[in-house]
């Protein structure tokens, strides 16, 4: 099985089918402005002749640059600017993020590779189990008309758009109108203002403190939703199901 996907930048030919390398663990590809020397050709006076290698490891890629005086930066596009610098020379630099751009500079330009790491490893599932269960992070119930208010809230992120503007409440509201036909903007902010408490960004009435409410709710609850996959694609399917009765 394949263990990371490469894009190269795109060429006037292919923007619209860019071309994917798929490679499986233990495989390497290196690139440049070479077609001798290199599996990937970047054809730009800019780029070294041997400018670098990706090399497939498992669940993860490390990255080799080969130039003599160019840094590469690594981008997370999925983060808030998340980034790791590559220098000159730097062999086998370990890539934290799944979803990756190489940004190549070349003579004033910026060149994209595109790197995915899909894979991902598990424990075995029936491994045996000592003890008490651990006690839940954040505990969700995908029947309860939250967690669809939640994931109407997280699904253009979860549809492949990271920079997508938040739904408006109006829109969450049409959104979930065909399965809660009572849905309205007062219900709607009603879960909004509960999963803040439920998942401990504000403290509850009874303990609050007076003063400003919390500021970016919507930002603040998607944010943790995605960082730590309280809301996944396979999830969205609650927006086309109907929702449950009950909202806390």
């Amino acid at each position: 099985m394949y263990s990371i996907i490469v894009v190269p930048p795109p060429t006037t030919e292919d923007e619209q089918h860019r071309t994917q390398i798929r490679l499986a663990p233990g495989e390497r590809l290196t690139f440049g402005r070479s077609d001798r020397e290199n599996d990937l050709r970047i054809a730009h006076d800019g780029v070294s002749r041997r400018a670098g290698e990706i090399t497939a490891q498992g669940a993860f890629w490390i990255l080799s640059n080969l130039s003599r005086d160019q840094t590469y930066v690594v981008e997370n596009p999925e983060g808030a600017g998340e980034h790791i610098k590559v220098g000159p020379g730097r062999l086998d630099a370990p890539v934290p993020f799944e979803f990756s751009r190489i940004v190549l500079p070349a003579a004033g330009d910026l060149l994209p590779v595109e790197v995915w790491a899909p894979r991902h490893d598990y424990l075995d599932g029936e491994s045996a189990r000592d003890g008490d269960t651990t006690a839940a992070a954040f505990a969700l119930d995908p029947s309860k008309r939250y967690f669809a208010v939640l994931a109407a809230l997280c699904e253009p992120r979860l549809r492949g758009e990271p920079h997508a503007p938040l739904p408006t409440v109006d829109q969450v509201v049409d959104r979930l109108s065909p399965n809660w036909p009572a849905a309205s903007r007062t219900s709607v902010q009603w879960n909004i203002d509960y999963l803040a408490v439920k998942l401990r960004l504000k403290p509850g009435p009874d303990e609050a403190d007076p003063g400003p409410r919390l500021n970016g709710k919507k930002e603040s609850l998607v944010s943790l939703a995605l960082r730590f996959d309280l809301v996944r694609e396979d999830d969205l399917v609650v927006l086309t199901a109907p929702s449950g009765r009950a909202t806390g």
